[in-house]
């Protein structure tokens, strides 16, 4: 039991989270690629992504591990985007800053994401089940080349 519920289902309302997280942010950085502002979806992107953080340190584990790590990294970079989108209006420097945090906060929940798919999907783990060979280590780098793509995009295309 985790918060009263079952481990099934605190992991099915945690992986919920995520999917949305990541569905929302990805219009939300095409937006900004775009000019525009999705209010209600970036509330919607950056609540879920820090739930998605802030769940999976309720997981039952006994000792540090690097989904500890990478939820902690995400926090940060929320509490980077969240005052500067929500406090700042986006003024000066603080357009960048949400921008950069919001991108790296979606790009850790996507890279999550490849980490559980090579773990779970069989044709992905049959491909590399010790996840560090060359289809897991490819994957990662090519999904972390789009995002800095994606975030110089976001930050150039993005205005208050």
């Amino acid at each position: 039991m985790i918060l009263g519920m079952s481990a099934e289902t605190y992991t099915l309302i945690h992986v919920a989270l995520s999917l949305v997280g990541i569905g929302s942010g990805l219009i939300v950085v095409f937006g900004m690629m775009a000019g525009k502002r999705f209010n209600a979806l970036t509330a919607l992107f950056l609540a879920t992504t820090a739930a998605t953080s802030l769940t999976g340190f309720g997981f039952p584990v006994h000792q540090f591990m690097p989904s500890h790590g990478v939820g902690i990294v995400s926090l940060l970079a929320l509490a980077a985007a969240v005052p500067a989108r929500y406090f700042y209006h986006l003024a000066g420097g603080w357009r960048r800053t949400y921008v950069i945090g919001a991108v790296v906060a979606l790009y850790l929940n996507v890279f999550v994401l490849i980490v559980q798919s090579f773990r779970r999907v069989p044709a992905l783990k049959a491909l590399d089940p010790t996840q560090s060979g060359p289809p897991f280590l490819i994957a990662q780098l090519v999904i972390m080349a789009l995002f800095v793509w994606l975030g110089i995009k976001a930050a150039k295309g993005f205005r208050t």
